[in-house]
């Protein structure tokens, strides 16, 4: 396991390529916002024909694509729809029109750890999971700060991949700091890890507010 940095990554790696934001729903607005604002030249917005978002996506300055031909356009394609839907889309309109050598990235790993989705091996298949929902992912972007993120990789064809992942947290502000490579490991599983270690922080953290309001918090010293 490698921990990236923001000192690690180079968004210019992810300036110069063609990205697909798979959705337009929480996280799928702050990703392509976010992405945009850090100089990505071209984000493209897939979605159904008939979707009510193609409309909001459209007034936001994106381009429009329906999710086939835009699998087919894209370097990298960031799956940002609700992970019940994700399968269905992936096998109906993405993993046929797919080029080899782009990636798929997700932001939560439960299709791709359960098997769900199997993505094609000349393609790399990414985790890019901002810890927070998109409104916040976007807010803290807004204001200059940034969220933690979990990333990893599980199909790699390209030895870049961890690189890819990383500079594109960094064009999300999904702050690098918790970022780390696992190879040959399911995203997914990396993802629940993080989540564990998130509530275990945050019992520790109720834990030590009980005992400072009960009297009870350790001095320094530990005594």
């Amino acid at each position: 396991m490698r921990v990236y940095y923001d000192r690690d990554a180079d968004v210019g790696l992810i300036k110069k390529k063609k990205v697909v934001i798979v959705g337009y729903g929480s996280q799928g607005h702050a990703h392509a916002a976010n992405l945009k604002d850090s100089g990505v030249a071209e984000v493209a917005v897939a979605l159904r024909s008939d979707s009510s978002s193609r409309a909001k996506a459209a007034d936001a300055g994106f381009k429009v694509m329906d999710v086939a031909e835009a699998a087919a356009w894209g370097d990298m394609v960031m799956m940002l729809t609700p992970d019940e839907l994700q399968a269905d889309i992936y096998r109906d309109e993405i993993a046929a029109n797919i080029r080899p050598g782009a990636a798929i990235a997700f932001a939560h790993g439960l299709n791709v750890h359960f098997n769900l989705i199997e993505p094609r091996g000349d393609i790399d298949c990414l985790m890019i999971a901002p810890k927070g929902p998109g409104h916040t992912v976007r807010a803290e972007y807004v204001r200059g700060g940034g969220v933690p993120s979990g990333s990893g990789e599980r199909e790699v064809a390209a030895p870049a991949a961890a690189s890819l992942a990383a500079t594109a947290a960094k064009a999300l502000r999904a702050r690098s700091l918790s970022i780390s490579a696992v190879r040959r490991r399911g995203v997914g599983g990396r993802d629940q890890r993080l989540r564990q270690a998130r509530g275990r922080r945050r019992r520790a953290s109720g834990l030590g507010r009980v005992r400072r309001e009960a009297g009870l918090a350790r001095s320094s010293s530990g005594r």
